[in-house]
Formats: C-alpha cells, structure tokens, sequence
C-alpha cells in the first residue's frame, strides 16, 4: 500500500504536508467544543457564535481557489507561512472579543482564512507537483490522514485544556501550535521528488478555469461535495450541542470528534489505496450512500454514549476521506498544472454547503430546540450526493499489462 512513497524524498514531502494539514484541520474542527463555553463567557448568544462558525466555514472554502491561485503562480512557500501566522492570529484574538462582529472577524475571517490557505488545495497541489505520479494517490491518501490526526489529538486535548484552563487559554495554545507549524513549511517545498518537466506546463490558468465551469462532470463533482461540506460542517460544529440535548457529558462530544478523525485516518488511507484500482467516482458514491444510510441508523438508535461512539467511527471512515478521490477527478480531468485553483474551486463549493450547515443548524436549535429537519436533511443530501456522482465521465483505471509467463 506504501511501496509508491518509501523513498526518503517522498516520503519527507508527504510528511511535511501531513504535519501541516494535522495542525491547520485539528484546529478547525475543534471550533464546535468552544460554543458553549464562549457563549457562558460572554452572552453573544449561540445563534451568534453560530453565525461566525458558519462564516468561517465560508472564509475557509473561498480562500482556498484563491490561496491555490498564488501557489500556483507564486510558489506555495509563501501562501503557507502567511497561512500559519493568519491561523495564529485570529487564534489569539478570539479570546479578547466581545460583540458578534469582532468574533466574526476574528474566528470567521482570519482563523478560518488562515486554516483554509493552510489545507487541502495547497498542501495536495504542492505534492502533486513535487511527488511522481504513482505516488500520488497515495501520498493524498496520507496527506488528507494527517487532517484527520489532528483531529483526533486535538479535540480530546483541547476539551481537557478548556476545563483546566479555560477556552481563552485554550484558543491561545491552538495559536501557539500553528507557530510551531512553520518549520515544516520548508520541509514541504525545499525539494522535489519529480521531474521538473510536467506535460501540462503549457496550460494558461483562466482558460482552464473557463474549460473547467464548462464541463459537466466538474460541475457534478462540486454538487456531491457541496453535501460533503454541508454534512461535515453541521456536525463538527453543532455535534456537542446533540450530545448536550440528549444529557450527556462534553467528553462524549470530544471523543466522538476524536473518534471520527481516528477512523478517517484509516478511511482516508484506504481511500488513497482505492484510487489506483478502482474509479474515483464510484468511491465518492460508496461513501455518500454510507453516510445516508448510517444517519437513519442514528435516528432509530437509543442516545447513548455507545451509539455516539459507533455512529463516530461509521461516519469517520468517509469523512474527509472524500478529498483523495475527488482530487484525483480534478487531476485526471486537468492535470496537475492548476490543481490547487480548480481543486480550491470544489473546495469552496464544499464550503459553501459548509456554511448553511454550521448557519441553519444554529437556526433549527434555537426556533425548534432540536436538530431534527437537519438530520433529515442532511439524509437527503446525503442520499442524492451518491447519485450525482455517477454520471462522471472518468477515465478507465489504467492497468499494467499482464507480463508473459
């Protein structure tokens, strides 16, 4: 599964690219454990802090053409550190606002815009276009692990430093972690695995953008990863709110978080393996459809602890592991020239469904006092994500022909 990135050049670029994506996600997803205790601290109302959730789930999603644009262009090495020092700086301060707007810029504006230049578009561009083309499915495999690691130590973490610390301490630790980040920015983008000569290097970017927004099955891949961004976007932000409804503690919410990047680390390893055997398409839909399926399971299941914890691990396996295969649709439709800016493309789409599920999730608990219709919801777009994807003109896997006996 490993043999395409055992050399020790490779693997240093997909390490340094993981590491980052652990810090920059890990981050990210752990804003939903900061809700209630933001909203004891200083009475904005969750509604409000909802609101700055969902508009840093729109900031992360619209950076990322932009950051993978200048990448593009420029180089990643800037777009990276500028990344990392926006992250610590909204991180640090978060904890000093006191009206709806200020969190709104802060935490929505600058944390997000720096955790989203900072993510997937770069960081599996700049591999991409560093790695040999066998080693990239999965080097994005591991690269999008990384993401769900910091998941998985940084909820758990997090949820002990709020209690021990409080969430002011809590945020400034995650600022201090993206500083400590920007070492790993040289590891990434100092060397290079693959030849300098790419069969694309001919491309002109606003041509390819235009061919791009023309062609259907790009367009198909951005509805199904619209939901995929609705679907994660509501439960990392308003999981722990679910869990408090139903009288549980915090700790069942943060080892939920914490479970669910556990699973998709395999999820997202076994993803990156799949891609050179079967097509990407029918992946995405597999995994759409599971995720259908496992929230009816959670509606009809008693809320306890348990159900959490497996419904956790069911929806982790899928839940960033969509990354991997979409990209690799992105690359085999366009090559690898441009791949952070059409990829950053379908990754705003993914955030634009990220901001009505973090938005409307706020709304649902405060009109209704449960998240009922989201869940319906959030089944249904689940159920049509898995069929829009399969109309999607890929290639056939390409297979090496049988040797002679």
């Amino acid at each position: 599964m490993f043999r395409s990135i055992r050399r020790p050049d490779v693997l240093a670029i997909t390490l340094a690219a993981a590491g980052i994506l652990m810090v920059t996600m890990g981050t990210r997803q752990s804003f939903g454990l900061f809700i209630s205790p933001m909203n004891t601290s200083t009475g904005l109302g969750i509604t409000t802090i909802s609101l700055a959730l969902a508009i840093g789930q729109f900031t992360w999603g619209a950076i990322q053409p932009i950051a993978g644009a200048v990448a593009d262009r420029y180089g990643p090495r800037p777009v990276l550190i500028g990344a990392l020092l926006t992250l610590a700086l909204g991180c640090a301060l978060t904890p000093f606002i006191e009206n709806g707007f200020g969190l709104a810029i802060a935490l929505g504006v600058l944390a997000s815009m720096g955790s989203g230049a900072g993510s997937f578009s770069v960081l599996i561009g700049a591999a991409a276009q560093r790695l040999p083309l066998e080693a990239r499915g999965t080097a994005s495999g591991v690269i999008n692990a990384g993401g769900s690691f910091g998941q998985f130590i940084f909820a758990p973490l997090l949820q002990k430093l709020i209690q021990s610390i409080g969430w002011m301490g809590a945020m400034w630790a995650m600022a201090l972690a993206a500083l400590a980040t920007l070492p790993l920015v040289g590891k990434l983008t100092g060397q290079s695995a693959a030849p300098a000569h790419h069969a694309d290097s001919d491309q002109r970017l606003w041509p390819t953008i235009i061919a791009a927004m023309k062609n259907p099955s790009y367009l198909l891949l951005h509805a199904g990863f619209f939901t995929c961004g609705f679907h994660i976007a509501f439960l990392v932000t308003h999981l722990p709110g679910e869990v408090n409804l139903c009288g549980l503690p915090p700790s069942v919410a943060s080892w939920s978080l914490a479970i669910i990047g556990l699973a998709n680390i395999f999820g997202s390893l076994y993803a990156g393996a799949c891609i050179g055997r079967y097509r990407s398409k029918y992946i995405l839909a597999a995994m759409y459809a599971s995720r259908a399926l496992l929230i009816a399971w959670y509606l009809l299941m008693p809320r306890t602890e348990w159900t959490y914890y497996l419904f956790a691990a069911g929806l982790g396996f899928t839940w960033l592991a969509t990354v991997p295969p979409t990209a690799a649709i992105v690359g085999k439709l366009f090559g690898t020239r441009f791949l952070a800016t059409l990829f950053g493309l379908t990754l705003l789409s993914h955030q634009i469904g990220g901001f009505l599920g973090a938005w409307l999730g706020g709304i649902t608990i405060s009109r209704f006092g449960d998240f009922g219709w989201m869940w319906y919801a959030d089944m249904a777009l689940a159920a049509g994500a898995a069929l829009v994807n399969l109309p999607i003109k890929e290639a056939p896997i390409a297979r090496p022909a049988a040797q002679p006996a």
